[in-house]
């Protein structure tokens, strides 16, 4: 078992944010995308296999080119449309928009029904399991949480298919109390407004009347934990909203998560490492008396 926290816990590169002194945990938000899904493989074998299925062959430097142009066209679509669209259209017809204008930057030339039928083909692999994967601590942990007495969820710059497919096809919807995206918020990460958005959608699992629950009080940000994998949406924005906030470094990128640290973030390898951690400092974790706490047990390892 990991033991990366014993090294990316010293104080020498801890904001006075994010340390700690008896500090409470009744709520923890997770990124999704690198924290607790992983994506299948690349955009351009999905986007070349869709457009193949429906009859249409790219050459070879077309295909390769699908990522670069992809990523254009997102950052293109999300400066025209913000957050998905929000309120001025549906997050499908955003994706419909964003797809397009990869495969126009390509230069595939495909005429309007060719462009609608890859789309609908790339829509539907991208709700289904052949994108995406659940890290395998991400369910445990979740489970960890609400035996504990914690409101456990997302805050996620995404639209709402993740709570209303993706997340529950992982098997991961069931164990979350509040799910918060950029799409029905109409701000993204690292904007305050998503993460208050979050306390009120958590507050209501903890303020219910619950006997076995100890504390039903409104929900303040310094009670809640974010976890996620990028400096500035996730760390920056959450202790800028008053939450606690660590970072997972799930690919073993050493430069970036020593650049993280540097600028006071604690790093985790994993979810597990993040459990060792909350169980052994001074943390007053969840709203419920008893728990267990064994990682091993827990996590069943």
């Amino acid at each position: 078992m990991s033991k990366l926290f014993l090294s990316s816990t010293t104080t020498s590169n801890v904001s006075p944010k994010s340390d700690t002194n008896r500090r409470r945990i009744r709520a923890i938000s997770c990124d999704v995308t690198g924290t607790l899904v992983s994506f299948r493989g690349k955009i351009e074998e999905h986007y070349g296999n869709a457009a193949r299925a429906c009859g249409v062959e790219l050459p070879p430097e077309q295909e390769s080119s699908i990522g670069k142009c992809f990523n254009q066209a997102y950052k293109e679509t999300s400066v025209a449309l913000p957050c998905f669209g929000n309120s001025e259209i549906s997050s499908k017809e955003w994706w419909r928009r964003c797809v397009r204008r990869s495969f126009e930057l390509v230069g595939t030339g495909m005429d309007e029904s060719e462009n609608e039928r890859v789309f609908q083909r790339i829509y539907s692999t991208f709700g289904s399991h052949d994108a995406y994967d659940a890290f395998p601590d991400a369910k445990p942990f979740l489970q960890w949480c609400h035996r504990r007495g914690i409101a456990c969820g997302v805050i996620s710059n995404a639209d709402e298919r993740y709570g209303d497919s993706i997340l529950p096809m992982l098997g991961l919807g069931e164990v979350m109390q509040f799910l918060t995206f950029s799409k029905n918020i109409g701000f993204e990460k690292p904007h305050p407004s998503i993460f208050d958005a979050a306390i009120h959608e958590a507050e209501p699992w903890l303020c219910l009347d619950n006997s076995d629950l100890i504390d039903a009080s409104p929900l303040k940000p310094e009670e809640v934990l974010h976890i996620g994998n990028d400096y500035n949406k996730d760390y920056i924005g959450a202790t800028e909203a008053g939450f606690h906030a660590l970072l997972l470094d799930r690919f073993n990128e050493k430069d970036l998560a020593n650049s993280w640290r540097e600028g006071g973030a604690r790093v985790f390898k994993d979810l597990i490492d993040v459990v060792e951690y909350l169980s052994r400092e001074q943390f007053e974790l969840g709203s419920r008396d008893e728990c267990c706490c064994n990682v091993e047990r827990c996590f069943k390892l």
